[in-house]
């Protein structure tokens, strides 16, 4: 049945490169893997801003017993050069007292609260987790405003069509953060993730896809240009996104406005360019404008690509998932709930029992 469903959007295969020939091997997929990168930054989310030299910190402050007296809780500065000046953007950086070192969950967030209702930070350190955030508007904001505020008004942009657009300036400060976490002791430097909801879960993806460091890519609800297929979805379409957020992307996005039966990708691009890395994906049942069923079939037409390495991708029955189950027992990890768009305290419990697994 599911299969049957990913067959019908008549999907550009991810395992054949730009000449017709199949991947039959890991080395291959490894250049496979590069020329999707390549092809997403050149027709959705546009290159990058070029790397720092390097990165510095500044510890702003730091409460030894924060959280019931469980964590440490700090505020850092990330802090690099550019071309034009300097930059800096505000973390805040919880790790338990009892582990070490921690698994993180970097969350790329709405607001700089801490908690936040999207945010549930002491259930995460009771989980076992250390856990990172940074309000995304700190970066650059969430505006067309001709790419001149935060980060985006640093570096030199011209009006090159494959240009970055705002949700890849997003991703890119969440790699600076990682620069950050690798140099602390207190962190496992081999099991962190990033996490976003909505608009920030594209970005998470698209940081994971891009950045191996991380162990893995966590989306909810992300919907359109996230983790959910274009071709024959619901809700929310490119012509949509791109009226109402066009600065998120790069200008050769456009071209496939009412046009996504002519995209040489689809998105589960995204999410097979994180292989071997782990993908989670949740959904919310009443969410139609993300429209969770495209988001579930986008996993499990990622999974060829985790099976080629010997590996297991979505573990699923054949059928559509009801809302309360969770496909936990693969390296692509799912799960859908009852409610709307939002990121809930069930959200995180999910994510944290998979991420617990891995």
């Amino acid at each position: 049945m599911i299969f049957e469903k990913v067959k019908e959007r008549h999907l550009p295969d991810v395992l054949t490169f730009k000449n017709g020939k199949e991947v039959e091997n890991p080395l291959m997929l490894r250049k496979r893997r590069e020329q999707i990168i390549h092809l997403l930054r050149s027709q959705v989310y546009g290159f990058p801003p070029p790397l720092p030299t390097k990165v510095d910190y500044l510890v702003k402050w730091r409460k030894e017993d924060a959280f019931a007296g469980k964590s440490i809780h700090m505020c850092v500065d990330i802090k690099f050069e550019t071309s034009k000046g300097k930059f800096s953007f505000p973390i805040n950086l919880i790790i338990p007292k009892k582990i070490s070192p921690a698994p993180l969950l970097l969350h790329i967030a709405f607001r700089p609260d801490i908690p936040d209702k999207y945010y549930p930070v002491e259930e995460i350190v009771d989980n076992g987790f250390a856990t990172a955030s940074f309000c995304y508007k700190d970066v650059a904001p969430d505006t067309d405003d001709g790419f001149v505020g935060g980060l985006a008004g640093i570096f030199n942009r011209d009006n090159r069509s494959d240009q970055w657009g705002k949700i890849s300036l997003w991703a890119w400060a969440a790699q600076r953060v990682m620069d950050y976490l690798q140099t602390l002791k207190e962190i496992d430097s081999k099991r962190i993730a990033v996490v976003g909801h909505s608009r920030l879960g594209k970005t998470a993806l698209w940081c994971a896809a891009q950045d191996e460091r991380f162990i893995a890519g966590v989306s909810n609800c992300s919907g359109c240009s996230g983790a959910a297929l274009s071709r024959g979805k619901n809700g929310e379409q490119i012509k949509d996104i791109t009226d109402t957020f066009p600065y998120w992307f790069c200008k050769n996005y456009q071209r496939y406005r009412e046009n996504e039966e002519k995209m040489p990708f689809d998105q589960h691009f995204l999410l097979a360019a994180i292989a071997p890395r782990v993908v989670y994906v949740g959904s919310a049942q009443s969410d139609d404008w993300a429209d969770p069923e495209s988001e579930f079939l986008a996993c499990v037409a990622a999974s060829r690509v985790y099976e080629l390495l010997g590996l297991k991708g979505l573990v699923t029955e054949d059928k559509m998932p009801e809302p309360g189950i969770r496909l936990h027992k693969g390296q692509v990890g799912y799960h859908i709930r009852e409610g709307g768009h939002f990121f809930s305290r069930d959200d995180w419990k999910c994510i944290m029992d998979y991420m617990n697994e891995k």
